[in-house]
């Protein structure tokens, strides 16, 4: 069985940070695509940043690019958000996901073509 938990959400203040983490049983990250996605009510999962094999295959959404780092772990086989200098805007249900069969970070773009999902973490921001 393969299972994909996301962990460290909570509350922050605007301006203020966070780090989520992914921990992933039955299955290696590796090489392969990864990414982390957020959703709030009323709308689509988006892409937020993902990885391919290298950091130079690497895409963030816009409106989290120098704000947001993704990061993969090989040794602890965990995935890592850390985000910087939070607005409001940001506040949403985060997952994280893996493809085993690609190694592009398109999965930001074709947001359904990551096979595997953790179940999310909440992040609140206030203002």
């Amino acid at each position: 069985e393969v299972q994909l938990q996301a962990s460290g959400g909570g509350v922050v203040q605007a301006g203020g940070s966070l780090r989520l983490s992914c921990a992933a049983s039955g299955f290696t990250f590796d090489d392969r695509a990864i990414g982390w996605f957020r959703q709030t009510p009323g709308k689509e999962r988006e892409g937020v940043a993902c990885m391919g094999s290298s950091n130079d295959n690497t895409y963030y959404e816009p409106s989290v690019k120098g704000r947001f780092t993704i990061s993969r772990d090989k040794t602890k086989n965990t995935l890592t958000l850390q985000m910087n200098n939070l607005t409001p805007e940001d506040a949403a249900v985060y997952y994280c996901a893996a493809d085993p069969f690609s190694s592009a970070h398109y999965g930001c773009i074709d947001v359904w073509s990551m096979v595997y999902w953790g179940q999310g973490t909440q992040v609140t921001v206030s203002s």
